[in-house]
C-alpha cells in the first residue's frame, strides 16, 4: 500500500495518482516490480511451502523477534495449522495485554512526572478541562470524580479504571491534546508508527486508524449513550468532531493523491498543533467567562450555564490515607523494600476482589513483574517520589540493557565493538558502575536529588517496551493475512482496531456507568484525533527521514480503503447533523443507532473484501 519515491524517480513527483481501485482487492494483485508475493505460498504443495517462505523476500519482516509465517510453515506440520493459528490468537491477545498494562501503569504514570518536572501548568500537562485541579485523595486522583470517592471511599470504582485510564482520571476528557493523553493513545500511535516503517504493512496502519475511529465514534459512544443518555457538552463536541473531520478529509485527500510529501507529513503534525491551541483559548476563554458570571451574578440571578465536559464535584473530601498509616515507625530492611518493589500484587485488594478480576490478575502478573523489574516510575505525588532505594539501582543496570536490546529489535545490542566485545555487555558495565555508586551515596528512606531522572528513563523503557510489544502485533496480523488471505486494510479496521480499543472502550464505558457519560462521550472525538494526526503524520515523516526520500507513495488496497474513509466520514457528518437536532440530548434510541450504523460497515467491509462487492471491470 505504501511505496517510498525518491525524488530522482520523476513521474512520481508532483504527479497526480488518483484512486486506483481493484476489484478483488490487494490479496489477488501481484507486486507492481512483478516480484512473487507471500500470499501465494497457500496456493503451493505442502512440501514447498517452507522453502517458499525462506526464499521468498516478500516473506521476510523487517523488525520482531519472532519469525510467525516460519513458525506455521516450517515448525509446525499441516495437520497442526489449527492449533498453530489458535496458539498465534492467544499470543496476540496477550500482546495487547502487554500494550494495555505498559501505557497505563508504566508510559503515563512516567509521562506525568516528566510534565511535573518540566513545570509544565496543568492547562499544558494534565488538562484542558475547565474545572479544578486533580489532587490526591487516598492513593486515587480527585478532580471529576472526587464525589465518587468522597462517598465511596478511596478508590472505590476507580481501580477498575487505573488499568485503563491515564487522563481522565485526572481531569475531564481526554481529548488528545495534552502531554498526558500520549499515553492513552500510545498502543495506536506505535502500531502506526510500525506499520508505516514497512510499505507492506501500511495498510494496517490506515485500516486500524480509520477502523478504530468508525469504531470509537459509533459503537463506543453509542454504548455509553446506551448505558445512561445525557445532555452533551455543545461546543466542546462541535469543535472536536469538526477538527476529526478535517484530519479525515485530509487523510482522505492524501489517499487520492496516492502520497505524501514532506509538506503534507507536517500538515498532519501543524493540523493537531492547530487544535491544541484552539482547545487551550476554548478553555481560557470559557474560564473567563465563567469567572465573569460568577463575579457579577446577583442573588437569584442564574448562573451562566456550563457548557464544559465538566462534571459535578462534591466539595466533600477526606484523606482516607491517614487511615492506613501505621501506629508505630517500622524501618523496612533492603532486601524488604527490594521484595515489596517487585510485588504486583495487592493482598487486601485481592481478597475482596471477584473471581474474574483475580482471573485477569493472574493472567497480567508477569507482565506487571517484567515491567517492575525493567523500568522505573516516578510518583510526585508520594512523598517519597516512589523512590525503591534498591529497585531503582537495579534500573540503572536493567533498563539501558532493555533499550539496547527492543532497539531496532535487539540490532544494536549484539553489535561487536572492534569485533571484540558486543555493546550490551559495555551497557551492563557503565550501568552496574553508576548503579553501584548511587547505592552507597543514597539513602533508603530520602530519593536523591536527581531522582527525576528516573522518570526520563521510565518513559523510554516502556516507550521502547510499547514498540516492541507493537512490532509483534503487525507481524502476527500480517502472518494471518496470509494464511487467510485477508487484506492488511481488513485486519486492522477489525483485530488491530479492536485490539487497541478495548482498552477505551472499557474505560468509557465504565465511566458512563458511573455517572460520567459526558466525560466518556468527549472522549470518543477528541482522542482519536491525536492517533489520526500523529500516527500518519509522524509515521509518513520517519519514513521519509529513514528511506532518504522525497515522498511516501499510497496505493489504496483496493475498493475497501474507500468504504473505510467513506463509513468515518459518513458517520462523522451523521453526527454533527443529528446531535444538534436533538438539541444534543442523547437518548438510547441515537445509541442503537450508531451501534446499527457500526454493524452495517462490518458487514459492507467483509463483503467488499471477499469480493461479494466490487466494481464492475471495464
Amino acid at each position: 500500500m505504501v511505496e517510498t519515491v525518491s525524488g530522482a524517480r520523476g513521474p512520481f513527483t508532483g504527479a497526480h495518482t488518483g484512486p486506483q481501485f481493484s476489484a478483488l482487492g490487494v490479496n489477488q494483485t501481484p507486486m507492481e516490480d512483478g516480484s512473487i508475493q507471500c500470499r501465494e505460498v497457500c496456493g503451493l504443495n505442502v512440501s514447498d511451502r517452507c522453502d517458499f517462505i525462506r526464499t521468498t523476500p516478500d516473506c521476510h519482516s523487517q523488525g520482531g523477534y519472532l519469525n510467525y509465517l516460519e513458525g506455521i510453515f516450517c515448525h509446525f506440520p499441516p495437520n497442526l495449522l489449527p492449533l498453530a493459528i489458535t496458539l498465534y490468537a492467544f499470543w496476540l491477545l496477550y500482546l495487547f495485554l502487554i500494550l494495555g498494562v505498559t501505557a497505563a501503569k508504566f508510559f503515563c504514570p512516567n509521562l506525568s512526572a516528566i510534565s511535573t518536572v518540566l513545570k509544565l501548568s496543568h492547562n499544558v500537562a494534565v488538562s484542558f478541562c475547565p474545572g479544578p485541579a486533580p489532587r490526591r485523595v487516598g492513593g486515587a486522583l480527585e478532580g471529576r470524580l472526587g464525589d465518587h470517592v468522597a462517598a465511596h471511599g478511596p478508590g472505590a470504582g476507580l481501580d477498575r479504571l487505573g488499568p485503563l485510564l491515564c487522563v481522565p482520571l485526572t481531569c475531564s476528557p481526554p481529548h488528545g491534546v495534552t502531554f498526558l493523553a500520549f499515553g492513552n493513545g500510545a498502543p495506536d500511535i506505535f502500531s502506526a508508527l510500525v506499520a508505516f516503517s514497512d510499505p507492506r504493512t501500511a495498510g494496517l496502519a490506515f485500516g486500524a486508524l480509520f477502523g478504530a475511529g468508525v469504531l470509537v465514534t459509533t459503537a463506543v459512544a453509542g454504548g455509553i449513550t446506551i448505558l445512561r443518555p445525557f445532555t452533551a457538552a455543545s461546543r466542546p463536541f462541535l469543535r472536536d468532531i469538526v477538527f476529526y473531520m478535517v484530519a479525515v478529509y485530509l487523510a482522505f485527500t492524501t489517499l487520492y493523491l496516492g502520497r505524501v510529501t514532506l509538506a503534507w507529513a507536517l500538515a498532519y503534525l501543524g493540523l493537531y498543533v492547530f487544535y491544541v491551541v484552539t482547545v487551550v483559548l476554548c478553555t481560557w476563554i470559557y474560564r473567563w467567562q465563567r469567572k465573569r458570571s460568577l463575579v457579577y451574578s446577583m442573588p437569584g440571578t442564574p448562573e451562566m450555564l456550563s457548557d464544559s465536559e465538566e462534571e459535578p464535584v462534591s466539595s466533600n473530601s477526606y484523606d482516607y490515607s491517614e487511615e492506613y498509616r501505621p501506629l508505630l515507625f517500622y524501618q523496612e530492611t533492603t532486601v524488604q523494600i527490594l521484595a515489596r518493589a517487585l510485588n504486583p500484587l495487592d493482598y487486601r485488594k485481592w481478597r475482596s476482589k471477584s473471581v474474574c478480576w483475580r482471573a485477569l490478575k493472574v493472567v497480567k502478573l508477569p507482565v506487571e513483574f517484567l515491567m517492575l523489574l525493567t523500568v522505573p516510575v516516578v510518583d510526585p505525588d508520594k512523598e517519597d517520589g516512589n523512590w525503591k532505594r534498591p529497585l531503582n539501582c537495579l534500573h540503572l543496570v536493567i533498563s539501558p540493557l532493555v533499550l539496547i536490546l527492543t532497539l531496532q529489535s535487539g540490532a544494536y545490542g549484539v553489535y561487536d565493538i572492534g569485533g571484540l566485545v558486543p555493546v550490551w555487555v559495555i551497557v551492563v558495565i557503565a550501568g552496574t558502575a553508576v548503579a553501584a555508586v548511587t547505592f552507597f551515596a543514597t539513602s533508603n528512606s530520602e530519593p536523591p536529588r536527581l531522582h527525576w531522572l528516573f522518570a526520563f528513563l521510565g518513559f523510554l523503557t516502556s516507550a521502547l517496551w510499547i514498540n516492541a510489544a507493537a512490532t509483534e502485533v503487525v507481524n502476527i496480523l500480517r502472518s494471518l493475512g496470509v494464511v487467510f488471505r485477508l487484506s492488511n486494510t481488513v485486519l486492522g479496521l477489525t483485530l488491530l482496531a479492536w485490539g487497541n480499543s478495548i482498552g477505551d472502550a472499557f474505560s468509557d464505558f465504565t465511566l458512563a456507568r458511573q455517572g460520567y457519560p459526558r466525560m466518556a462521550f468527549s472522549a470518543c472525538f477528541g482522542g482519536i484525533i491525536l492517533n489520526l494526526l500523529v500516527g500518519v503524520g509522524l509515521g509518513c515523516l520517519l519514513q521519509i527521514s529513514r528511506s532518504h526520500v522525497a515522498e511516501v507513495k499510497l496505493e489504496p488496497d483496493g475498493l475497501l480503503v474507500w468504504v473505510l474513509v467513506g463509513a468515518l466520514g459518513l458517520s462523522l457528518v451523521c453526527s454533527l447533523v443529528s446531535v444538534p437536532l436533538q438539541c444534543f440530548q442523547l437518548n438510547k434510541v441515537y445509541g442503537f443507532c450508531l451501534l446499527l450504523f457500526y454493524v452495517n460497515f462490518l458487514v459492507v467491509a467483509l463483503l467488499t473484501e471477499f469480493g461479494v462487492i466490487h466494481l464492475k471491470s471495464a
